[in-house]
This record gives structure tokens, C-alpha cells and sequence, in this order.
């Protein structure tokens, strides 16, 4: 999953990205409010979830979380700040947030609350994946293949999750790039090949054609 972190604490925003990211999730870095708004107008299909700090520069998050809301944008948002009354938890849910957390946090709280958010409601995302032989519990971060259970890294966790979500569909490499990685990411050109050959030595066999090559476009998991 890919998550919009902003931030202005750039120190506190790096902490939570490293950290988030060891769990397996894509973050993307904005420390203005401005630069926030537009990424998140032009872009917000990218993502998942949206952690917004209340107090930033240019663009508060209050208004950005409410012309989010206005814009028709459902992207889940956990709203963070340093203020921890009533009235300010109150105002931040009346416009359209998810869900709020005071700082200083525990890191595993912020996971938790994540994870919360990213599998409810069901609509948003299906706890259990399937696909041929294919199981993935996307709570638990585990997949099987038939009985037998499969190691996974977090880059193929999360190809394998975009491709179970998209069965038959064809997906360019740039698309999963996209939501795969993060937003600065400039590896090299064939990075999306390498894993799903991966992919392919730990879930297909011999005879299978599960994740097909598309010449020229992309790959599709077949139905």
C-alpha cells in the first residue's frame, strides 16, 4: 500500500517514513501545505492513505483535509497535531478525516491505526486475496500457495497485491512502479521484471501462465 505522509518535522516525517516502510508500505514525503493540496488533486488515485499533520506551512491541514472532502476525494486520512482537546479532535472529524492521533505518539500505535484504516470498510480492501491457488491475508501479510505457505518480500508482497486486485487486467510497469514505490524512486528501468520473475520461481509451475507478459505493455495475472 502507498501512503501520503505530510509532515513539516522533516525529522519526525523521516522517522515515521523509515519506520513505515520496514513494515512494507510506499511513503511519499510533502512538508508544505501547498505542495500537498496540488500532489494530492493531480495524484490522490496513487494512493491509499493520507497522513496529515495539522499545523503546516502554506496550506493548514484542516483545510486541506476539508477541500479534500469537497473535491469528492475518499482517500482515508489520519490526522495528526499537538493538540489534544476536545474541540480539536471534534473539528478535524466534522471535516471529513478518518481518524486522529496527538503527538508524541508510540510508533506502534500510528502502525495500528494505519492498519486500521487501510482494511475497513471492506469496500476499501478485502482482507483475503485469491487467485488461482493464490491466498493472501493482507491483515496477517502472509500468502499460501496451495498449503504451503510462501516468503515474500515487501516489494512482492505488494506487486503480488496490486495484481490480485487487478486479475485479467493488464498493468503497465509504470503503474506498478507507481504504486509500489515511492515517489522519488529512480531505479533501474527493469526493477518491475526482476521481481515478478521472483514472483513467478515462488508461485508458478512449470505449466502455469499466472502472470503473463503483455509484449510491449506490461503484465497481467490471468484469470
Amino acid at each position: 500500500m502507498r501512503i501520503l505522509l505530510i509532515e513539516d518535522q522533516e525529522k519526525l516525517a523521516g522517522s515515521i517514513k523509515l519506520g513505515l516502510e520496514k513494515n512494507g508500505y510506499a511513503v511519499d514525503m510533502i512538508h508544505d501545505g501547498l505542495t500537498a493540496m496540488q500532489r494530492i488533486e493531480f495524484s490522490h488515485h496513487n494512493y491509499d492513505l493520507v497522513i496529515l499533520d495539522i499545523m503546516l506551512p502554506g496550506l493548514d491541514g484542516i483545510i486541506i483535509c476539508k477541500k479534500l472532502r469537497e473535491l469528492k476525494i475518499t482517500l482515508p486520512v489520519l490526522m495528526l497535531t499537538a493538540k489534544d482537546t476536545t474541540k480539536d479532535k471534534v473539528t478535524g472529524l466534522d471535516i471529513g478525516a478518518d481518524d486522529y492521533l496527538v503527538k508524541p505518539f508510540a510508533f506502534d500505535e500510528l502502525v495500528s491505526r494505519v492498519k486500521a484504516l487501510l482494511r475497513r470498510p471492506s469496500e476499501v480492501l478485502n482482507y483475503e486475496l485469491r487467485g488461482h491457488d493464490i491466498v493472501m491475508n493482507t491483515i496477517h501479510r502472509t500468502v499460501k500457495k496451495g498449503s504451503k505457505e510462501v516468503n515474500l518480500t515487501s516489494k512482492e508482497f505488494a506487486i503480488l497485491e496490486q495484481f490480485l486486485t487487478s486479475q485479467g487486467v493488464v498493468l503497465s510497469r509504470e503503474k506498478i512502479i507507481n504504486h509500489v514505490w515511492d515517489y522519488d524512486f529512480e531505479g533501474f528501468s527493469n526493477v518491475v521484471d526482476v521481481h515478478i520473475k521472483n514472483l513467478r520461481k515462488k508461485l508458478q509451475k512449470k505449466n502455469e501462465n499466472i502472470f503473463e507478459t503483455i509484449h510491449g505493455v506490461g503484465y497481467r495475472f490471468n484469470l
